[in-house]
């Protein structure tokens, strides 16, 4: 069925969900997931758009009962981290790429697949504001860059200004159509991990004139926070305090405790090692001392 032209802001959820089906179905089902709630909002009243949302409300439920004994489907925290470890993964291979100067497709449909999936993780409640800062730099990057290469111009490498206007999700979003070229080049971080199983999304990339900048403005990006545990190799423990005696625990401390176990169990699906132990760290830490 196609896409009606009032739900075109969801496309590229939905062909990355597509694109998922067998490669990741958690990845698949919550990209569904978040086009069914930002369609709603669209237009859930015009019979076209009622009749594509029944659909696919549909078939997310046949995908949950498909899923159902998957903890990413059955736990919200599981299902987040899942996402999340997932786009900064992603964000991570096109960081590294761009700040080693590496400019290539693969690269560019990676931040802004990155960024796509960032949006999806509103489905679990408002960003963080550091996930918000990593969006929008990704897509303002995956602009930038396409534009700089299409132009014969050579991008500045790593984090550059960008116009504190200049949301590129919704120029990025607007022009790009599926060219249907995938990569399979690895995350190379400190544990060089390629992306799960299969390959990441494939997303092409066709702006349309003036849909981003083609040189660097003004808003200083240079100290762009890269998630916890992305660099950090695995064989290098953050220091510890012993266990103290008699600490209080909130019920607070343990809901984040939970959460930091949870992340880094979504991080072994991925044998990411460096990530699981500093999210289980980060849980002894809180649990012995009551402090993060």
């Amino acid at each position: 069925m196609a896409l009606p032209a009032q739900l075109k802001a969801i496309q590229h959820h939905l062909r990355t969900a597509q694109e998922h089906d067998k490669r990741d179905p958690v990845v698949a089902y919550y990209c569904r997931l978040y086009a069914m709630q930002t369609g709603m909002k669209l237009d859930s009243k015009t019979p076209e758009c009622r009749k594509f949302l029944v659909k696919l409300m549909d078939q997310l439920e046949t995908m949950k009962k498909e899923l159902g004994d998957n903890d990413s489907i059955n736990q919200e925290v599981v299902g987040n981290a899942h996402i999340e470890n997932y786009a900064l993964k992603m964000f991570l291979y096109a960081d590294n790429e761009d700040r080693a100067g590496r400019f290539h497709k693969n690269m560019i449909k990676s931040f802004y697949s990155a960024s796509l999936l960032l949006d999806v993780l509103s489905v679990f409640g408002e960003l963080s504001e550091e996930n918000i800062q990593h969006r929008k730099y990704a897509r303002w990057k995956a602009t930038y860059i396409h534009n700089c290469l299409k132009n014969g111009e050579t991008p500045q490498a790593g984090p550059i200004g960008m116009d504190e206007d200049e949301e590129a999700g919704e120029y990025g979003a607007e022009g790009f159509s599926g060219q249907g070229f995938s990569y399979g080049a690895s995350f190379r971080g400190d544990q060089n991990q390629s992306l799960g199983p299969g390959q990441a999304p494939g997303i092409g990339f066709t702006p349309s004139p003036g849909s981003g900048p083609s040189g660097p403005p003004n808003t200083n990006f240079n100290n762009i926070h890269i998630p916890p545990g992305a660099h950090a190799p695995a064989n290098t423990p953050a220091e510890l305090p012993p266990p103290t005696g008699g600490v209080q625990l909130s019920p607070e401390d343990f809901t984040k405790a939970q959460k930091y176990c949870k992340y880094a169990g979504s991080a072994l699906q991925y044998e990411d090692v460096g990530t699981a132990i500093q999210n289980l760290q980060k849980a002894l830490k809180l649990l012995s001392t009551g402090k993060e």
